[in-house]
Protein backbone atom coordinates (compact mmCIF):
# COMPACT_ATOMS: atom_id res chain seq x y z
CA UNK A 1 0.00 0.00 0.00
CA UNK A 2 1.63 2.92 -1.62
CA UNK A 3 4.80 1.39 -1.21
CA UNK A 4 5.98 2.62 -4.20
CA UNK A 5 5.15 6.27 -3.80
CA UNK A 6 6.77 6.03 -0.01
CA UNK A 7 10.27 4.67 -1.64
CA UNK A 8 9.83 7.37 -4.31
CA UNK A 9 10.14 9.72 -0.97
CA UNK A 10 12.72 8.44 0.81
CA UNK A 11 15.43 9.57 -1.89
CA UNK A 12 16.59 6.62 -1.63
CA UNK A 13 20.87 6.14 -1.97
CA UNK A 14 22.31 3.15 -3.14
CA UNK A 15 24.52 2.45 -0.64
CA UNK A 16 22.12 3.90 2.30
CA UNK A 17 21.69 2.95 5.68
CA UNK A 18 17.64 2.85 6.18
CA UNK A 19 15.16 0.99 8.47
CA UNK A 20 12.07 -0.78 7.95
CA UNK A 21 10.34 -0.41 11.53
CA UNK A 22 7.71 -2.24 10.78
CA UNK A 23 8.59 -5.60 8.97
CA UNK A 24 5.36 -7.54 8.71
CA UNK A 25 6.23 -10.09 5.84
CA UNK A 26 9.01 -8.00 4.11
CA UNK A 27 7.36 -6.42 1.14
CA UNK A 28 9.12 -2.68 1.91
CA UNK A 29 12.15 -4.73 2.73
CA UNK A 30 12.78 -6.57 -0.22
CA UNK A 31 12.01 -3.10 -2.42
CA UNK A 32 14.61 -1.48 -0.33
CA UNK A 33 16.76 -4.11 -0.94
CA UNK A 34 15.87 -4.08 -4.48
CA UNK A 35 16.68 -0.41 -5.17
CA UNK A 36 20.24 -0.80 -2.61
CA UNK A 37 23.50 -1.40 -4.12
CA UNK A 38 26.10 -3.79 -2.52
CA UNK A 39 26.77 -1.49 0.19
CA UNK A 40 23.53 -0.66 1.14
CA UNK A 41 21.83 -1.63 4.30
CA UNK A 42 18.34 -2.24 5.70
CA UNK A 43 17.57 -2.77 9.64
CA UNK A 44 14.18 -4.19 10.21
CA UNK A 45 11.56 -4.15 12.98
CA UNK A 46 9.06 -5.99 14.01
CA UNK A 47 7.22 -7.09 17.29
CA UNK A 48 5.50 -10.50 16.18
CA UNK A 49 7.68 -13.32 16.16
CA UNK A 50 5.81 -14.79 13.27
CA UNK A 51 6.84 -12.13 11.10
CA UNK A 52 10.37 -12.38 12.01
CA UNK A 53 10.49 -16.18 11.48
CA UNK A 54 8.61 -15.39 8.12
CA UNK A 55 11.65 -13.10 7.53
CA UNK A 56 14.40 -15.42 8.07
CA UNK A 57 13.42 -18.25 6.13
CA UNK A 58 12.42 -15.19 2.99
CA UNK A 59 15.99 -13.53 3.11
CA UNK A 60 17.68 -16.25 5.02
CA UNK A 61 20.56 -15.44 2.03
CA UNK A 62 20.54 -11.55 2.41
CA UNK A 63 23.58 -10.67 4.39
CA UNK A 64 22.21 -7.09 3.48
CA UNK A 65 19.60 -7.11 5.88
CA UNK A 66 19.50 -7.29 10.11
CA UNK A 67 16.20 -8.86 11.49
CA UNK A 68 15.29 -7.81 14.83
CA UNK A 69 12.35 -8.57 16.95
CA UNK A 70 11.55 -5.62 18.79
CA UNK A 71 8.89 -2.92 18.34
CA UNK A 72 10.17 0.45 17.20
CA UNK A 73 9.31 2.13 19.98
CA UNK A 74 13.01 1.16 21.01
CA UNK A 75 14.47 2.51 17.44
CA UNK A 76 16.25 5.66 18.89
CA UNK A 77 18.46 2.50 20.86
CA UNK A 78 18.44 -0.31 18.20
CA UNK A 79 19.51 2.13 15.28
CA UNK A 80 22.60 3.24 17.05
CA UNK A 81 23.19 -0.20 18.04
CA UNK A 82 23.13 -1.90 14.67
CA UNK A 83 24.02 0.52 12.26
CA UNK A 84 27.91 0.48 13.49
CA UNK A 85 27.80 4.36 13.18
CA UNK A 86 26.67 4.39 9.17
CA UNK A 87 24.30 7.37 9.17
CA UNK A 88 20.28 6.23 8.90
CA UNK A 89 19.37 8.01 5.25
CA UNK A 90 15.42 7.22 6.09
CA UNK A 91 13.02 4.70 8.16
CA UNK A 92 9.82 3.96 6.65
CA UNK A 93 6.14 2.57 9.18
CA UNK A 94 3.56 1.06 7.47
CA UNK A 95 1.74 0.98 10.77
CA UNK A 96 -1.98 -1.01 11.93
CA UNK A 97 -2.31 -4.56 11.89
CA UNK A 98 -0.86 -6.93 9.08
CA UNK A 99 -2.49 -9.26 6.16
CA UNK A 100 -1.20 -12.10 7.88
CA UNK A 101 -2.34 -11.06 11.62
CA UNK A 102 -5.86 -10.34 10.21
CA UNK A 103 -6.18 -13.89 8.10
CA UNK A 104 -5.08 -15.88 10.66
CA UNK A 105 -7.81 -16.73 12.95
CA UNK A 106 -5.90 -18.04 16.14
CA UNK A 107 -4.19 -14.44 16.52
CA UNK A 108 -7.67 -13.16 17.38
CA UNK A 109 -7.54 -9.93 15.15
CA UNK A 110 -10.34 -10.46 13.08
CA UNK A 111 -14.57 -10.45 13.69
CA UNK A 112 -14.96 -12.44 10.86
CA UNK A 113 -13.61 -15.61 11.78
CA UNK A 114 -13.86 -17.36 15.10
CA UNK A 115 -10.99 -17.21 17.42
CA UNK A 116 -8.91 -17.14 20.46
CA UNK A 117 -9.62 -13.22 21.97
CA UNK A 118 -5.84 -11.90 21.95
CA UNK A 119 -5.38 -9.40 19.66
CA UNK A 120 -1.44 -8.88 20.95
CA UNK A 121 0.56 -7.99 18.02
CA UNK A 122 3.71 -9.98 20.06
CA UNK A 123 1.63 -12.77 22.13
CA UNK A 124 5.08 -13.32 24.54
CA UNK A 125 3.92 -10.24 26.40
CA UNK A 126 1.34 -8.01 27.43
CA UNK A 127 -2.30 -9.19 28.32
CA UNK A 128 -4.95 -10.89 25.68
CA UNK A 129 -7.76 -8.49 24.93
CA UNK A 130 -9.86 -10.95 26.84
CA UNK A 131 -8.10 -10.59 30.02
CA UNK A 132 -8.94 -6.54 29.97
CA UNK A 133 -12.49 -7.23 28.86
CA UNK A 134 -12.94 -9.60 32.06
CA UNK A 135 -11.79 -7.21 34.58
CA UNK A 136 -12.05 -3.94 33.09
CA UNK A 137 -15.23 -1.09 34.11
CA UNK A 138 -18.28 -0.59 32.19
CA UNK A 139 -16.59 2.75 32.36
CA UNK A 140 -13.54 2.01 31.30
CA UNK A 141 -14.63 0.15 28.41
CA UNK A 142 -16.45 2.83 27.62
CA UNK A 143 -13.58 4.84 27.13
CA UNK A 144 -10.87 2.78 25.23
CA UNK A 145 -13.86 1.93 22.92
CA UNK A 146 -14.90 5.43 22.48
CA UNK A 147 -11.56 7.27 22.15
CA UNK A 148 -9.96 4.78 20.27
CA UNK A 149 -12.68 3.29 17.91
CA UNK A 150 -14.66 6.98 17.66
CA UNK A 151 -17.56 4.66 18.21
CA UNK A 152 -20.81 6.56 18.68
CA UNK A 153 -22.63 3.65 20.25
CA UNK A 154 -19.64 3.34 22.37
CA UNK A 155 -21.58 2.77 26.06
CA UNK A 156 -24.37 0.80 24.48
CA UNK A 157 -21.56 -2.09 23.28
CA UNK A 158 -20.00 -1.54 27.18
CA UNK A 159 -23.23 -2.33 28.34
CA UNK A 160 -23.41 -4.91 26.13
CA UNK A 161 -20.30 -6.46 27.33
CA UNK A 162 -20.50 -6.17 30.74
CA UNK A 163 -23.82 -8.08 30.69
CA UNK A 164 -22.60 -10.80 28.66
CA UNK A 165 -19.37 -11.53 30.77
CA UNK A 166 -21.99 -11.88 33.57
CA UNK A 167 -23.47 -14.92 32.05
CA UNK A 168 -20.22 -16.63 30.49
CA UNK A 169 -16.36 -15.36 30.05
CA UNK A 170 -16.16 -13.90 26.83
CA UNK A 171 -12.66 -15.55 25.34
CA UNK A 172 -13.64 -16.32 21.18
CA UNK A 173 -13.62 -13.25 18.68
CA UNK A 174 -17.00 -14.77 17.11
CA UNK A 175 -18.45 -13.80 20.92
CA UNK A 176 -17.33 -10.68 20.91
CA UNK A 177 -18.25 -9.94 17.26
CA UNK A 178 -21.93 -11.08 18.23
CA UNK A 179 -22.43 -8.58 21.30
CA UNK A 180 -21.13 -5.95 19.46
CA UNK A 181 -23.71 -6.62 16.36
CA UNK A 182 -26.85 -7.08 18.28
CA UNK A 183 -25.53 -3.52 20.10
CA UNK A 184 -25.01 -1.85 17.45
CA UNK A 185 -27.96 -1.30 14.60
CA UNK A 186 -26.77 1.09 12.47
CA UNK A 187 -23.27 1.47 11.07
CA UNK A 188 -21.32 2.91 7.94
CA UNK A 189 -22.02 1.11 4.23
CA UNK A 190 -19.50 -1.81 3.64
CA UNK A 191 -18.48 -1.97 7.47
CA UNK A 192 -18.90 -4.44 9.98
CA UNK A 193 -20.33 -2.93 13.42
CA UNK A 194 -17.64 -4.51 15.08
CA UNK A 195 -15.52 -2.60 13.19
CA UNK A 196 -14.20 -0.01 15.32
CA UNK A 197 -15.01 -2.04 18.84
CA UNK A 198 -12.38 -4.30 17.31
CA UNK A 199 -9.98 -1.41 16.42
CA UNK A 200 -10.09 -0.12 19.70
CA UNK A 201 -9.27 -3.12 21.78
CA UNK A 202 -6.27 -4.03 19.30
CA UNK A 203 -4.92 -0.46 19.64
CA UNK A 204 -5.15 -0.42 23.34
CA UNK A 205 -4.14 -4.21 24.12
CA UNK A 206 -0.46 -3.55 22.04
CA UNK A 207 -0.74 0.39 23.02
CA UNK A 208 -0.75 1.53 19.40
CA UNK A 209 -0.56 5.08 19.82
CA UNK A 210 2.19 5.29 22.90
CA UNK A 211 4.11 3.28 20.69
CA UNK A 212 3.78 5.18 17.73
CA UNK A 213 5.17 8.81 19.69
CA UNK A 214 7.94 6.45 20.73
CA UNK A 215 9.24 5.48 17.85
CA UNK A 216 8.54 8.82 16.04
CA UNK A 217 10.65 10.42 18.39
CA UNK A 218 12.95 7.88 17.92
CA UNK A 219 13.03 7.86 14.26
CA UNK A 220 13.91 11.53 14.31
CA UNK A 221 17.07 11.05 17.12
CA UNK A 222 18.27 7.85 15.07
CA UNK A 223 18.05 9.93 11.47
CA UNK A 224 21.17 11.61 9.96
CA UNK A 225 20.38 15.11 8.56
CA UNK A 226 19.02 15.09 5.21
CA UNK A 227 17.36 11.53 6.01
CA UNK A 228 13.50 11.02 5.51
CA UNK A 229 10.85 9.69 7.88
CA UNK A 230 8.15 8.23 5.92
CA UNK A 231 4.97 7.08 7.75
CA UNK A 232 1.77 5.11 6.18
CA UNK A 233 -0.70 5.60 8.25
CA UNK A 234 -4.73 3.83 8.45
CA UNK A 235 -6.99 5.30 10.80
CA UNK A 236 -7.77 9.55 11.82
CA UNK A 237 -6.34 8.59 15.36
CA UNK A 238 -2.58 7.48 13.90
CA UNK A 239 -2.99 10.11 10.90
CA UNK A 240 -3.78 12.89 13.42
CA UNK A 241 -0.52 12.10 15.73
CA UNK A 242 1.53 11.99 12.48
CA UNK A 243 0.47 15.60 11.37
CA UNK A 244 0.98 17.04 14.85
CA UNK A 245 4.30 15.43 15.89
CA UNK A 246 5.47 16.67 11.69
CA UNK A 247 3.88 19.59 12.42
CA UNK A 248 5.42 20.33 15.62
CA UNK A 249 8.96 19.22 14.83
CA UNK A 250 9.12 21.24 11.57
CA UNK A 251 8.02 25.02 13.23
CA UNK A 252 9.70 27.49 15.43
CA UNK A 253 7.89 28.32 18.28
CA UNK A 254 6.12 31.80 17.81
CA UNK A 255 7.89 33.36 20.63
CA UNK A 256 11.20 32.87 19.13
CA UNK A 257 10.48 34.31 16.13
CA UNK A 258 11.44 38.33 16.65
CA UNK A 259 15.20 36.37 18.14
CA UNK A 260 18.59 37.48 16.36
CA UNK A 261 19.68 34.26 16.86
CA UNK A 262 17.53 31.35 17.55
CA UNK A 263 19.04 28.45 19.75
CA UNK A 264 20.12 25.15 17.97
CA UNK A 265 18.34 23.43 20.43
CA UNK A 266 15.03 24.99 19.68
CA UNK A 267 15.28 25.38 15.59
CA UNK A 268 12.69 23.35 14.02
CA UNK A 269 14.21 19.42 13.65
CA UNK A 270 12.23 18.57 10.30
CA UNK A 271 10.81 20.08 7.09
CA UNK A 272 7.47 18.63 5.46
CA UNK A 273 8.37 16.51 1.79
CA UNK A 274 4.97 17.34 -0.26
CA UNK A 275 1.97 16.84 0.88
CA UNK A 276 0.17 13.71 2.18
CA UNK A 277 -0.58 10.67 -0.14
CA UNK A 278 -3.47 8.58 -0.93
CA UNK A 279 -3.08 5.22 -3.14
CA UNK A 280 -4.31 5.56 -6.63
CA UNK A 281 -7.17 4.14 -8.37
CA UNK A 282 -5.41 1.23 -10.12
CA UNK A 283 -4.04 0.23 -6.54
CA UNK A 284 -7.70 0.31 -5.09
CA UNK A 285 -9.06 -1.87 -7.18
CA UNK A 286 -5.75 -4.00 -6.95
CA UNK A 287 -5.55 -3.87 -2.43
CA UNK A 288 -9.47 -2.10 -1.34
CA UNK A 289 -7.76 -2.56 2.29
CA UNK A 290 -5.92 0.69 0.88
CA UNK A 291 -8.82 2.89 0.96
CA UNK A 292 -8.01 4.82 3.55
CA UNK A 293 -4.04 4.78 3.74
CA UNK A 294 -2.32 7.73 3.85
CA UNK A 295 1.41 8.78 3.52
CA UNK A 296 3.17 11.47 5.26
CA UNK A 297 7.01 12.43 4.80
CA UNK A 298 9.48 14.67 6.20
CA UNK A 299 13.03 15.59 6.27
CA UNK A 300 15.60 16.09 9.36
CA UNK A 301 17.41 19.55 8.96
CA UNK A 302 20.98 19.85 9.57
Amino acid sequence: MLAEEALAALALEADGYYVDATFGRGGHTALLLQALGREGRVLALDRDPEAIEAGQARFAAEERLRLVHAPFAELGTLVPAHSHGRPCRGVLFDLGVSSPQLDEPARGFSFRSDGPLDMRMDPTSGEPASVWLARASLDEIREVIAAYGEERFARRVAQAIVDAREREPLTRTGQLAQIVSRAVKTREPGKHPATRTFQALRMLVNDELGQLEKGLCGALFALAPGGRLALISFHSLEDRLVKRFMQRESRLDPELASLPVVPSALAPRLKLVGRKLRPNPAELARNPRARSALLRVAEKIA
